[in-house]
Parts: C-alpha cells; sequence; structure tokens
C-alpha cells in the first residue's frame, strides 16, 4: 500500500495544505489539538473534493442516461443471440463503441478521487509514524497526534499493536470498537447506495451485461472496504464514511429527481409529476420540462409508465406539448393507444351532434305530432261541434282528387265509359 500511496506522492502536498487551512480555522473554535478540529478538517477536505467532482457526476449521469438509450438494441441483440453468449458480448462491446458510450462510467468518480484517497493515506501514515510530510511541519504532527475521535487517535489503525496504540496515548479497545463501527457504517452505507441504484434506478425490462457488473459491485464493495478498512487509519475510516454519504445523499437527490427510464423510481416520480400538473395546471421546474419533453419526443417507444402519465393528463384535460409545456385543452382529449399512438376526440364539454330517433312505421303513416296531448285536444273539440256544421267542415277539409282516387279503387274509370264489373270467379 506505501509503494502504492508513494505514486500519489505528487498530490500529497496540495492535499496536507488544504487539511492544514481548514485546520487553522476548526482549531480557532475547538482547540488545535482537539480531535474535532483534525476530524472536522478531514470532512471538510471530503466536501471541497466532492464539490469539484460535481461536473464528472453530471458526465456520469448523461453517460447513463445514453446507455438507457440503447437498451432497445441491447435488447434485440439479446434476442437474436440468446444462444451464444460470446457472440452477445461481442455484439454489445461494438454498440458501444458505436455509439461512443462507456458501461464503466459509474466509476468514474471513484477514479478520480482515488488519488486524494492515496495521498490522504500518505499523509496519515506519515503522521502515525511521526514523520513530517507536505506542509505539515513539527508542531502540527504533534497536534495531530493527540487528536482522538471518540478517544480514537486519528493515526491509529485496527492491526496495531497495543505498545504503538499505547504511544498515540489511547488503549486498545477505544481504537478497536471505534475502528470496526466506523468500517461497518462504511461498508453499510456503500451497499444501501449501490442497492437503491439496483432495486430503484434500474430498467428491470432489460438484462444486460452492465446491469450484472452492478449487482456484483453491490457485494463486492462493500467487502472490499469491510476487509481493507482494518488497515486504514482512523482518518482515512472518516474520510470513506464521509464520501460514502455523500454519495448516497447524491444518489438519494438523483433517484427522486432524474430517475431513469423504466425504472420503479420513475414511476414514482411520474406520478408526483402527474398529481402536481393536474392540481396546478403547469409545470414548476425545468428539469420536469425536459422531462416531459423527452417523454413527448419518444412517441410509440415510451414504455408503461410515460404511457400511463401522459393518459392521466389526457383525462384532466391537459397536453403536454413539445416544448415539455403542459396546456389546457377544453376542446379536445388525446387518448394513447397500447402502441403509444394517439387519437384526438371531443371532450364532454364540447357541443355533441344528437342523431334522431328512428321512428316506427305507424308513427311515419299518422304524420308529425305536435305534442303528447296535441291528439286529445282536437278529438274534444270535434265533440263539440254541432252535427250540421259537419259536413261543411268535411267538404272544407276534403282535398281536390280525393273522391276521383276513391272511384278509381272502386275500378270506376275518370271521364268515361263505364267498365261493366266482371262477374266473380267462384
Amino acid at each position: 500500500m506505501d509503494t502504492i500511496a508513494s505514486l500519489f506522492s505528487f498530490i500529497t502536498t496540495p492535499v496536507s495544505w488544504v487539511i492544514v487551512q481548514f485546520h487553522t480555522v476548526y482549531g480557532a473554535i475547538f482547540g488545535p489539538d482537539t480531535g474535532w478540529a483534525w476530524g472536522l478538517s478531514i470532512v471538510s477536505l471530503v466536501i471541497l473534493i466532492r464539490i469539484c467532482l460535481i461536473p464528472l457526476f453530471v458526465k456520469q449521469i448523461k453517460a447513463t442516461r445514453a446507455m438507457q438509450t440503447l437498451q432497445p438494441e441491447m435488447k434485440k441483440i439479446q434476442e437474436r443471440y440468446k444462444n451464444d453468449k460470446q457472440r452477445q458480448s461481442e455484439e454489445m462491446m461494438k454498440l458501444y463503441k458505436e455509439s461512443g458510450t462507456n458501461p464503466l462510467s459509474s466509476c468514474l468518480p471513484i477514479l478520480a478521487q482515488s488519488p486524494f484517497f492515496f495521498a490522504l493515506y500518505h499523509v496519515l501514515n506519515g503522521i502515525a509514524s511521526g514523520q513530517t510530510i507536505g506542509v505539515i511541519n513539527q508542531p502540527l504532527l504533534e497536534s495531530a497526534r493527540k487528536a482522538h475521535i471518540f478517544g480514537a487517535p486519528l493515526a491509529a489503525k485496527f492491526k496495531d499493536s497495543a505498545d504503538t496504540i499505547h504511544a498515540l496515548g489511547a488503549s486498545v479497545v477505544d481504537v478497536r470498537v471505534v475502528t470496526v463501527v466506523m468500517i461497518v457504517l462504511m461498508s453499510a452505507s456503500q451497499f444501501y447506495t449501490q442497492r437503491q441504484l439496483m432495486t430503484k434506478n434500474v430498467d428491470t425490462t432489460v438484462k444486460t451485461p452492465f446491469m450484472q457488473q452492478q449487482k456484483m459491485l453491490m457485494y463486492v464493495f462493500p467487502i472490499m472496504f469491510a476487509v481493507f478498512g482494518i488497515n486504514f487509519p482512523v482518518g482515512v475510516l472518516v474520510y470513506w464514511l464521509t464520501t460514502n454519504v455523500w454519495t448516497m445523499g447524491q444518489q438519494m437527490y438523483v433517484i427522486h429527481n432524474n430517475p431513469t427510464p423504466g425504472s420503479k423510481a420513475q414511476a414514482a416520480y411520474l406520478e408526483r409529476l402527474g398529481k402536481h400538473v393536474t392540481q396546478h395546471g403547469k409545470v414548476r421546474r425545468r428539469s420536469e420540462k425536459t422531462i416531459i419533453k423527452a417523454i413527448v419526443t419518444k412517441g410509440r417507444d415510451r414504455n408503461e409508465f410515460e404511457r400511463k402519465f401522459i393518459t392521466g393528463l389526457s383525462k384532466a384535460g391537459l397536453a403536454a406539448q413539445a416544448d415539455g409545456s403542459v396546456v389546457r385543452s377544453e376542446g379536445q382529449t388525446v387518448v394513447e393507444a397500447e402502441d403509444g399512438t394517439t387519437t384526438t376526440t371531443a371532450t364532454a364539454t364540447a357541443a355533441r351532434r344528437q342523431q334522431p330517433k328512428r321512428q316506427t312505421k305507424a308513427q311515419r303513416q299518422s304524420g308529425p305530432k305536435q305534442a303528447g296531448e296535441a291528439e286529445p285536444a282536437i278529438s274534444l273539440a270535434k265533440a263539440d261541434e254541432p252535427q250540421d256544421a259537419k259536413p261543411a267542415a268535411a267538404n272544407q277539409r276534403s282535398q281536390p282528387g280525393a273522391g276521383t282516387r276513391s272511384k278509381a279503387q272502386s275500378g270506376q274509370r275518370k271521364g268515361g265509359p263505364q267498365r261493366p264489373k266482371s262477374p266473380s270467379k267462384k
């Protein structure tokens, strides 16, 4: 380990300088020889490093999203070469190369902070051996050797002998208890961070070698931290515990606000977003507009959760636009089919054209009626008329040609000689 750490000695001086600057600030508050001053200096170093690594973390997220866009192609390759694992791996690597993505991009933050880790280990190892290193001179060295965190010196290790621990002014029990607790917390935080990534933020519809790799790392990394943790000084354990807690919080933020498409986290996020949009009728933040824009752009390639989100908006009388905004559509409703296609139909608020009811044969022969009670009123009026007025009224109501039609029906000719009736055939 000393050989590996010496390779990063070029960064030892900057790391030691940063620790000394933070120690100057915290020493004025808690005292220069206290564990709080030196411990908080290490924690502040971690926070500063992780803030500097945020652009790299954003790049990691973009690379992960690029991997997600390749999921349909990966699925096709799996189905095509399901009986040939070697050919399947070759086609996967070819796809990564053509798209410019890297399945190992999730390890970038760990690789980037490795030089700082080895430099800090080299600094604390120098403090434990009583050697000045970097900008840490002899007075600062003596002050760091006196600093204890919960009774354990910063430079003490789990495997140190009793004589070495007593030389640092501590007891073996205190050092063993503190180091074991910190190793357990460090491994547990690492396992939880990787587990929430696998269970909540991974598209489970496609099984890829990348997912198998992440699942393997979920169990390998905690075991590695537990094995190597017994050789780390307490100060290095403080460093790794702090960076694991930072990573866990950062991962929770990403899962909550920018989940992976097709994951359980996306289902929960779109459910929350749908409730807010239907309640307020608008989108709050730019990140939400970006996600809605990506969903609209997908079209037929939307997953189950995205189709459910679009359908929920349409039922509420809202429509997602191509720019990520949401507008209220009072005259139209977008209905999405199972294959991702959308159709536009009239809403309940629009005026619907009603088809007339079909009449029966008796209703058509009787003619149109004004109202349900019109016919009985006419019959009563006829009953009140005098008897002598009926023939006149009947003559007035008679239409020309009515008698002619009756005669023609009885066999009589119009305006000509009468045709004799033929004898009936019996």
